[in-house]
């Protein structure tokens, strides 16, 4: 294995940060990429005169330096960056491309150490604490890059698979919410075919079979069906502990995926008073705070629950209304999000309000053809599974390889051994 040295950040490569200037979201005349935080990802921040700005090449390495993500790193591009992005500019016995890959393994490390009260920051003497150790060898650094470069390849080509299935599932739940499917397990022809299959609701046209009831009237019997808190003087800090019983937050809520990852707990004596607040197996949640509007379902198998103040817990009865169906609605449903932003006014919600819920309407069809509804959603979110477990894995496997090669616990000497004549 060749010599491997380390060098502070700041003896690899130049710092320069992008200034404002004026964009474009279509390409103009004379226009090039502007690279911003979207940039880094593979996506698009607009266009910009490259004489107003800082240029970039594709040499050249760029670090979102401001803002929630700061210490994203990406691969240089022909453009020019954006305010908020650092280039890192090669200048000593390291390739642009290997930089990027050390500087993404190091991403944790980097945002442990931000600054700032409000927007967080990259601390400004990065250049100066932050040590790498790489091989000097630039074949040795090239073969590195090509393994970690190929794997890259196969989570990219994995998530535009996950983004196409996603869209056909779109597709296909709305055709079910709104064409249904008959005792063949068909979608019924649309309402300019077969007008005489729909009538008219306060959601639009529906099959004849369906109504359209508010949320408030799909709630199961009992004291506290949707829930929320418990709030203030009820719960305070100094008594949650480490171990006892979760209390549920946003982190655990996401798109259609409960989280088990509890990091806040109450005692058992402290639940049994708040029982009210409990979440239990089958129950919707959706988020009302922080990030609004995530929703999941409540799985089975992790024993007692105690809801929050940042969640909207609701029980369903079960023989009018399937759970994962509102889920699914809930989460990516447009009359749905059409009213979410109905009652934020047009601007962007800020919390959920419980009226807001209460008197969403959803299609609802009868319990029969939910269940024929549920088979066609669960065909199709387990072909999705399927692709994001294959994805953990890819990044798994990514993570296990940036580990053992860019810290020269594995050596790609074989990688550059010669073919035999």
């Amino acid at each position: 294995m060749s010599e491997w040295v380390e060098k502070p950040l700041g003896k690899l490569a130049s710092f320069k940060k992008g200034k404002k200037v004026d964009t474009s979201e279509f390409p103009l005349d004379g226009y090039i990429p502007y690279l911003g935080a979207s940039s880094l990802t593979g996506g698009s921040d607009g266009w910009a005169k490259p004489q107003e700005g800082i240029d970039c090449l594709s040499s050249d390495a760029l670090m979102l330096w401001d803002g929630e993500r700061s210490g994203l790193v990406g691969p240089g591009r022909d453009g020019v960056i954006s305010s908020t992005v650092m280039r890192l500019r090669p200048e000593s016995d390291m390739s642009g491309a290997y930089l990027v890959h050390l500087l993404r393994q190091n991403f944790d490390w980097i945002q442990a150490r931000r600054t700032g009260t409000g927007v967080p920051h990259v601390p400004k003497d990065l250049g100066r604490i932050l040590e790498l150790r790489y091989p000097k060898d630039e074949i040795e650094q090239t073969a590195i890059c090509d393994v970690l470069d190929c794997i890259d390849t196969q989570i990219e080509a994995t998530n535009a698979l996950i983004a196409k299935q996603e869209r056909l599932r779109a597709g296909l739940m709305q055709d079910l919410f709104t064409r249904g499917v008959d005792e063949n397990g068909e979608l019924r022809p649309p309402r300019d075919v077969a007008p005489h299959l729909f009538h008219e609701t306060e959601l639009g046209w529906l099959p004849k079979e369906w109504s359209a009831p508010e949320v408030q009237s799909l709630l199961a019997d009992g004291p506290t069906p949707m829930r929320s808190g418990p709030f203030g003087s009820a719960l305070l800090k100094h008594e949650l502990v480490e171990i006892g019983i979760p209390l549920l937050g946003i982190d655990n809520i996401h798109a259609e995926r409960f989280e088990a990852s509890f990091s806040r707990f109450v005692t058992p004596r402290k639940f049994l008073e708040l029982s009210r607040y409990r979440a239990l197996p089958g129950d919707v949640v959706i988020t009302i705070m922080g990030t609004v509007g995530r929703c999941c379902i409540i799985p089975d198998g992790h024993g007692d629950l105690l809801s929050s103040k940042h969640l909207w817990t609701m029980t369903f009865d079960k023989s009018k209304v399937i759970p994962e169906l509102v889920c699914w609605q809930l989460n990516f449903a447009p009359w749905v999000l059409s009213w979410f932003r109905q009652q934020s006014q047009g601007g962007i919600m800020d919390a959920i309000q419980s009226s807001t819920l209460k008197r969403l309407r959803l299609p609802r069809p009868t319990l029969p053809e939910q269940e024929r509804i549920l088979q066609c959603y669960n065909s199709s979110s387990g072909a999705l599974a399927s692709m994001r477990d294959e994805l953990a894995k890819l990044r798994l496997k990514k993570a296990g390889l940036m580990q053992n090669l860019l810290t020269g616990a594995v050596s790609v000497e074989p990688l550059l051994e010669k073919e035999p004549a």
